[in-house]
């Protein structure tokens, strides 16, 4: 391990089973090991509940903490509050109000881990960042590749999907090399406290979980109600606002009609929700913007991949062609259902992540003129 002595490494600490051994894996390959803990925003308490951002409870706070003393490693919390609210929730809001539904987990790593976070580390002269994602970083005689985690169930490379060449040269994914199940055996073998922790899956900001709640609070124009249209233009009832409604959505419409309909699109102009039959949900093309290609450059013509549409979809194979501007249409094999703007389409070859973008809509769409333009921001 000689050639890791002296090695600097700031593992992202959340109080969680995997960035623990993670943490726990790098003390023990010889890293010089500092954990770090991200305060971040969380809104105004709600009723008897205190404000907590649930990434960063007390209870996970202390657990890090504990982490970090049992292995001996140097523990710090930065204040992200500010940044976050600016970037992330916000960035939450204003999509949910254009009509898209967003992935804020994915703009949290694009703007907060691998940005923000990553910069605190280089500042701290660290050679490397690391975090519990289960994804893999190999380097080649041609740059630095994403691999998909070993354990497919648990797979995050869809979230990481916008890193850079620059950002990979200095990121370290220790818990990609396993499944979950030995990532637990790992914790108890390292004698770590939080080895059958369970794991979080609702967005961490919001106050009881409930996004339409937070919705209604924050962005009325979101939640303004209007016509349900079918595809003929006719009036079938009233929604409640747009952001409560998903692509392919079939329950919970509140509409009485002679057969299944399941949302089509939403018409942000008219503030309609288009609906009709599944087999007007298929889609053949999909289009995306802000495509990021983490070998660094697009290819020169049309590539064959597999395309995933949300972070548990089966990917889909389809031919991929640049289009400029930082954008693709992607031509799907077979019809595709529940394409929706604002969430990532990642592209793949077997176990190789290629890049991604951001699902828009099939036209040129002025409303998103701003955030075409949007590159990584520094607070």
């Amino acid at each position: 391990m000689t050639h890791k002595k002296n090695k600097r490494v700031v593992v992202a600490m959340s109080g969680g089973v995997d960035s623990s051994v993670a943490a726990a894996l790098l003390v023990e390959q010889g890293y010089e090991v500092i954990g770090m803990m991200m305060r971040l925003w969380s809104e105004p308490g709600i009723g008897s509940q205190a404000p907590v951002n649930r990434c960063c409870t007390p209870d996970q706070m202390a657990d890090a903490r504990r982490i970090a003393d049992l292995l001996d490693i140097p523990f710090y919390v930065v204040d992200t509050q500010k940044y976050f609210r600016r970037t992330i929730v916000q960035f939450f809001i204003d999509e949910h109000a254009l009509g898209r539904t967003p992935n804020p987990c994915i703009e949290c790593n694009r703007q907060i881990r691998f940005n923000w976070l990553l910069n605190q580390a280089l500042a701290l002269e660290a050679d490397f960042l690391a975090t519990g994602h289960y994804a893999r970083v190999h380097h080649t005689e041609t740059g630095y590749q994403l691999l998909k985690g070993v354990d497919e169930d648990k797979d995050q490379s869809y979230v990481l999907h916008m890193l850079t060449q620059e950002q990979l040269a200095h990121v370290l994914f220790p818990v990609g090399e396993y499944t979950k199940s030995a990532v637990r055996e790992l914790a108890v073998r390292f004698g770590l406290p939080v080895a059958s922790k369970q794991e979080s899956q609702d967005l961490c900001f919001l106050g009881d979980g409930d996004y339409r709640r937070f919705l209604r609070q924050y962005s009325p124009e979101a939640s303004r109600p209007g016509p349900i249209l079918d595809l003929n233009g006719q009036e079938l009832g009233q929604h409640e606002g747009l952001a409560f409604y998903t692509i392919g959505q079939r329950k919970g419409l509140g509409i009485a009609v002679n057969e299944p309909v399941y949302v089509l699109r939403k018409d942000v102009q008219r503030n309609a929700l288009i609906v009709g039959p599944r087999t007007a949900l298929g889609q053949r093309t999909l289009y995306a913007r802000d495509v990021n290609w983490i070998a660094g450059n697009p290819p020169e013509a049309s590539i064959r991949a597999a395309v995933k549409i949300r972070y548990k979809a089966r990917p889909m194979l389809a031919t991929i062609t640049v289009t400029g501007n930082g954008r693709i249409r992607a031509d799907f094999d077979q019809p595709v259902y529940g394409i929706t703007p604002g969430q990532a389409a990642v592209f793949y070859n077997n176990d190789i992540c290629l890049g991604g973008g951001i699902i828009t809509n099939p036209q040129p769409d002025s409303t998103n003129t701003s955030n075409n333009a949007r590159s990584t921001q520094t607070p």
